[in-house]
């Protein structure tokens, strides 16, 4: 199982390589990484369980912040109440996007970053996601709202940008009129 201490911390350069393609098939390391990432995931986000083992509640964890630079993320999407959904996604691309950007009011997290970061960051309300299950078949997934942001944190993770990168430091709610919050 991954721990918190497995998680790399954005001052880990690591976190800013560039990534590779991930080559089919998966390696039997590579596989389990990512049931460990979701199981991570999962129990990061039922509070006895998080609490128990310190985990900090998180929904999408990219291979480079587990130290492994490959173009691949996974995310535990709780739907409702107690009801989970996981995505893996090997090599993905964003194909469309919506032109409405919205942000989380709340702000973003990262579990490499752990501390308070103050501002907006401004993603596509829908986008269309290509890519690759674990398995090496090709999926497509058309996101909205949360798990849109998720899928392009993530995203970013995969090409060494953290969510505060987007984040203007001189003016950190900087055009906020012209997104929704969500």
């Amino acid at each position: 199982m991954l721990l918190t201490k497995d998680i790399l911390d954005e001052k880990d350069k690591h976190l800013r390589n560039k990534n590779i393609d991930v080559e089919f098939p998966l390696s039997d390391k590579e596989k389990k990484l990512i049931d460990d990432m979701l199981e991570h995931l999962y129990l990061s986000q039922i509070p006895d369980k998080a609490e128990k083992l310190c985990l900090r509640p998180g929904m999408g964890l990219a291979a480079p912040q587990v130290g492994i630079n490959k173009k691949f993320f996974v995310i535990c999407y709780e739907k409702s109440e107690g009801k989970f959904e996981n995505y893996v996604l090997v090599n993905p691309k964003i194909i469309s996007h919506s032109e409405e950007m919205i942000y989380s009011e709340g702000g973003e997290g990262c579990l490499s970053v752990n501390r308070e970061v103050e501002g907006i960051v401004p993603r596509y309300a829908r986008i269309t996601v290509t890519g690759y299950d674990q398995d090496g078949n090709p999926v497509k997934y058309r996101v909205r709202e949360e798990l849109s942001i998720a899928f392009q944190h993530e995203i970013d993770h995969l090409n060494g940008i953290l969510f505060y990168d987007h984040i203007d430091p001189k003016d950190p709610y900087k055009n906020s009129e012209y997104m929704r919050s969500i």
